[in-house]
Formats: C-alpha cells, sequence, structure tokens
C-alpha cells in the first residue's frame, strides 16, 4: 500500500489497522455470504466453487474514487473476463443504487448489494466501518477451494491499483483442486 497525498496521519494509521484485521483471513476458508446483485439475482460465494474469486468491497457506488475505480477494474479486460477468477464488487448500497450506477455507467460485471442485514458481508471480511456506515475499501481474492490466498485493504479515498490484482491472481488460479 503507497502512501497518497492528502491521507492525514490518522488514516494512514486506520488504514494499518484494517490491514491487520484482514490478514488473518488469508490461509482461512472465506466467509460465506448470500447477497443480491443489481438484478435482483441471489448470488453465493459458494456458486463460485472451483473458481477464484476476487471480491472488492467499496464504500458506496456512487462517489468519485469508486466510480474511478469501477470504471478502471471496467476496462481491464484481463480481470473480467478470465474464466479461473471472477471479479465481484461489493457494496453497502441497495440493489437500486447499484442498478443505477451500472446503467449509468454501462458496467457489465457483478456488483453485489450488502444493504440489509448492513454490511453483514463487510463485517466478516473485517472491512466494516461501524462509525460511517460503509464497507472500507478492502479485496481479497478466494481460491477454487473457498480459501483466502490474498488481502489488501486501503484507505478511505485512496483507489486500489489493479496491477496489485494482477500480481495476486496466480494465488487464486493454483488452488489444491485444480494440482
Amino acid at each position: 500500500m503507497t502512501p497518497v497525498q492528502g491521507l492525514t496521519a490518522a488514516d494512514l494509521a486506520e488504514a494499518r489497522e484494517l490491514q491487520v484485521k484482514a490478514q488473518p483471513l488469508v490461509g482461512q476458508p472465506a466467509p460465506a455470504f448470500s447477497l443480491l446483485d443489481q438484478h435482483g439475482r441471489t448470488v453465493t460465494l459458494d456458486g463460485f466453487r472451483g473458481t477464484g474469486v476476487l471480491l472488492v468491497f467499496i464504500p458506496f457506488a456512487f462517489t468519485d474514487t469508486c466510480t474511478n475505480e469501477l470504471v478502471d477494474l471496467q476496462g481491464a479486460e484481463d480481470l473480467l473476463t478470465s474464466d479461473e477468477v471472477k471479479v465481484m464488487v461489493i457494496s453497502c448500497d441497495s440493489i437500486y443504487t447499484l442498478k443505477a450506477w451500472a446503467d449509468a455507467h454501462a458496467y457489465d460485471g457483478g456488483i453485489l448489494s450488502d444493504f440489509w442485514p448492513h454490511g453483514e458481508a463487510a463485517r466478516a471480511y473485517g472491512v466494516f466501518n461501524e462509525d460511517k456506515g460503509l464497507a472500507n475499501r478492502g479485496s481479497f481474492l478466494i481460491d477454487g477451494d473457498g480459501i483466502v490466498r490474498w488481502a489488501i485493504v486501503s484507505p478511505m479515498g485512496q483507489a486500489r491499483d489493479l496491477d496489485e490484482y494482477r500480481a495476486a491472481l496466480p494465488l487464486a488460479i493454483s488452488c489444491p483442486s485444480k494440482a
């Protein structure tokens, strides 16, 4: 995680604390979830067995940093079109907000609503911000066996680097069941 201009010492301390909370998940079974996507369809983590999953938690879709991150992710065809790893974005927004955002930006990827119970999936992954009622910017790479292989949490307002995802992808592709 590279420092960004404009972040306070408190922001960086919070990010370090969140990163420490996310690391114990690495090497452990990923917390299960059942969430609705922007089209109202139920998506479960178990539905991805045998395929790696990159979970990308965002605070709210209609914010500048989130919009920029998702637009960049949409443009990263190598990440979105892989048969071995599926990208799923999770936000505490309602499905209606996520549908409106996806339609406005022609976003084809899956965006899951962690709206109710509010932030339940984000809590399970240790990235829910209780004070602000949103998910912090956490990303988790899960292999086809359902094991978390990599995690990163960024400070508020700091976009994640797509190259970090690309560097971590082999961890999800080389899961034991594929060996």
